[in-house]
């Protein structure tokens, strides 16, 4: 019976650590499916409210210039919201969704507005280069969001600022279970070096492992492969100690699972916060070229220039 609890601890694992992205993979996948529909639909739309404008004999590239300057107010304005408006949870969560979905309908809008093709002027080139800058940062938020979602609200249940607390914390209870003696150690009975084998483990995987934040890329992927390997070594071990290595053991993996979970959110948490020193003032740097572009565009018509 013992060799078949651990199978069952395997399964409890892979629940916990697949457990949320299962939960959630149809729903997921529909509302995914939903997103794609509508953003394509609303690129759709625009493309060819703009192909009637050009049918019309008249510069296509007036109106989704215009069409681009309203977009890029309403997402600045949505970002004036989320600062200075107490907003609800679920409120947030809806001008978020807006803000994502638009922003993605506009990646088309900006490609027409291009004419499909490269700047030609300096000031072109700063304004493209910004707004590409905008469209590749927000969909690595969107990868963000959809990553912390997958994962079941990763920081929901420990403030970032806690992360490095708590992994020390985890790091001296791991420490201080390997060196605790086993009662037969303690009394110099002649044993299998199980305490042995287990401070071998802890000096050759697990002291590197907890000393701080490990495994970044397979986070950043969502990969579980640097943590399954590690769990294995334990379990692979928990067969040949005695019960209160197997005891040990138990611990020292669930406290390996969590500081796995805290890696990740240490990891998002960092990601989340480097990605708004880019996206944020990037966007207010369109702002201003984007008033500048319109200026110059229109004195060129009127002739001034």
């Amino acid at each position: 019976m013992k060799h078949r609890a651990q199978p069952d601890r395997d399964s409890a694992f892979g629940a916990r650590r697949l457990g949320p992205a299962a939960r959630l993979g149809s729903r997921s996948l529909q509302s995914f499916s939903l997103a794609v529909l509508f953003i394509a639909g609303a690129s759709v739309a625009l493309l060819w409210l703009v192909s009637l404008y050009g049918d019309a004999l008249r510069d296509p590239r007036y109106l989704d210039g215009w069409i681009l300057v309203a977009a890029i107010s309403l997402q600045i304005g949505f970002h004036i919201a989320v600062k200075s408006i107490r907003l609800s949870p679920k409120a947030a969560a809806k001008w978020r969704k807006t803000h994502i979905f638009l922003g993605y309908a506009l990646i088309a809008v900006f490609v027409s507005h291009c004419d499909f093709s490269l700047p030609d002027t300096g000031l072109e080139w700063v304004l493209w280069t910004v707004v590409v800058l905008i469209i590749c940062s927000g969909i690595f938020g969107t990868y963000l969001s959809w990553s912390r979602q997958s994962k079941s609200g990763i920081e929901d249940w420990i403030a970032p600022d806690r992360i490095a607390t708590r992994r020390a914390e985890i790091a001296q209870n791991v420490h201080a279970t390997v060196t605790t003696s086993s009662p037969a150690a303690e009394l110099a009975l002649p044993t299998q070096p199980h305490d042995g084998w287990i401070m071998d483990l802890y000096s050759t995987s697990l002291a590197h492992y907890f000393s701080g934040v490990r495994d970044i890329s397979a986070h950043l992927v969502g990969s579980h492969r640097p943590l399954k390997r590690l769990i294995d070594e334990i379990d692979a071990l928990s067969r040949y100690v005695d019960p209160p290595g197997k005891n040990k053991l138990a611990t020292i993996r669930l406290l390996v699972i969590e500081k796995d979970r805290l890696d990740s959110a240490a990891v998002h948490a960092a990601l989340s916060k480097a990605w708004l020193f880019v996206h944020v003032p990037v966007t207010y740097a369109l702002v201003v070229l984007t008033t500048l572009h319109v200026v110059v565009v229109y004195a060129f018509a009127s002739g001034a220039w």
